[in-house]
């Protein structure tokens, strides 16, 4: 494990080495070996960051493999999208607001910092809201707030579109890239060859949508899924449990994060959002391609807060660069250091693809504590 001094119960190192002791027996139970591993994949960017901060991959005993899924919104932004960003962006009546890790993913002309740095009037936010008093402190420009994430982010958005309107805010848009978990791990699922023994579900996001939408995992995919929190002790036990499924022979959603994740969510996120938003009927993600409602959009009732009515959106396709492996990455197919781009012309300050941009991507990730050391992950 990491060497940092441990200071919290969810970090003792004690309590660390009795999970691996009996993860280590339940893999032996199994038959599991290097060669046939149990095969986990986390679908949320902040627990492949914990992962590979903490070294639990490297604790690991043999034949058990972490697979990295699709759990960074801003890793899957696929190459269109940030265009018309960019294309809104260059418009000169036009503030775009939006949070850091997105101003440096790659679109096919430049990023957004490549626009700020070309005169475009980009400016980093930490919140919807900032970009909302942004608008109220320039009345005469055009704010518009490059919204992403999951279901996590959701909530704020909604509510700072409802709260422009309560105030009667006429210079506020929202380019809106929300994306949902469930028809994701559906698509990583529905991937030919794609062998995932379990998942470890976001904490984050089950806090605003609670467990019930993930029950398809289990009873149409006979996979387990357990919710985890996302200290080392958290992952630990969150595999744990999964290997216990498995060995028992059952699929179930289970919930190691209890102490923060409600079995129904938030209601009030959920109506928030279910308010503002509807569902598209498809939306294009960086590696995987179109999947099924998966994404959401403005509806009708909002749509003068809408910048994709606002402004001309092409909303093209652009296909990856042919050496870029993000898709295999997010996939679980590949690691990050089988792709020949990585650490060479793909780096975090130099970007090829986009999971090497945010720190919750598999590749900066592994760039940051994994080193280049091929297996390190």
């Amino acid at each position: 494990m990491n060497p940092t001094p441990m200071t919290t119960p969810f970090h003792d190192r004690d309590t660390g080495q009795r999970l691996l002791t009996r993860i280590g027996e339940k893999l032996q139970a199994l038959g599991a070996t290097e060669r046939a591993p149990i095969r986990l994949m986390e679908v949320c960017g902040g627990h492949t960051h914990a992962i590979f901060r903490h070294g639990l991959a490297g604790v690991m005993p043999p034949g058990m493999e972490f697979l990295h899924g699709p759990g960074c919104p801003v890793c899957v932004l696929p190459m269109g999208r940030i265009d018309d960003c960019v294309a809104i962006a260059e418009d000169p009546r036009v503030i775009l607001a939006t949070f850091g890790d997105a101003m440096r993913v790659p679109g096919s002309r430049k990023s957004l910092l490549q626009a700020k740095a070309d005169g475009a009037d980009v400016r980093m936010v930490y919140s919807p809201l900032d970009a909302l008093t942004l608008a109220r402190r320039n009345p005469d420009r055009e704010v518009v707030f490059f919204g992403l994430g999951f279901e996590t982010t959701m909530p704020s958005t909604a509510l700072t579109i409802l709260r422009a309107e309560r105030e009667g805010i006429a210079n506020f848009a929202l380019f809106c890239n929300h994306i949902t978990i469930t028809p994701t791990i559906k698509a990583v699922l529905d991937s030919p060859g794609m062998a995932v023994d379990g998942f470890i579900g976001p904490g984050h996001v089950s806090m605003v949508i609670g467990l019930r939408p993930y029950r398809f995992i289990a009873e149409r995919y006979h996979r387990p899924l357990v919710v985890a929190g996302f200290e080392p002790l958290d992952v630990l036990q969150s595999v744990w449990m999964l290997l216990d499924q498995i060995g028992r022979g059952v699929a179930e959603i289970q919930n190691q994060y209890g102490r923060i994740v409600p079995e129904d969510g938030n209601p009030q996120a959920q109506a928030a959002i279910a308010e503002v938003f509807e569902t598209r009927a498809f939306f294009e993600w960086r590696g995987l391609g179109s999947i099924d409602e998966s994404g959401v959009a403005v509806r009708d009732r909002y749509a003068r807060f809408d910048a994709e009515r606002r402004f001309a959106v092409r909303g093209l396709t652009v296909a990856e660069p042919d050496s870029c492996r993000c898709g295999d990455v997010l996939k679980g197919g590949l690691k990050p250091w089988q792709c020949g781009l990585f650490g060479g012309a793909c780096t975090p300050d130099t970007p090829v693809g986009a999971l090497m941009v945010s720190s919750e991507g598999a590749c900066a990730a592994h760039h940051q504590y994994g080193g280049l050391r091929k297996g390190a992950a």
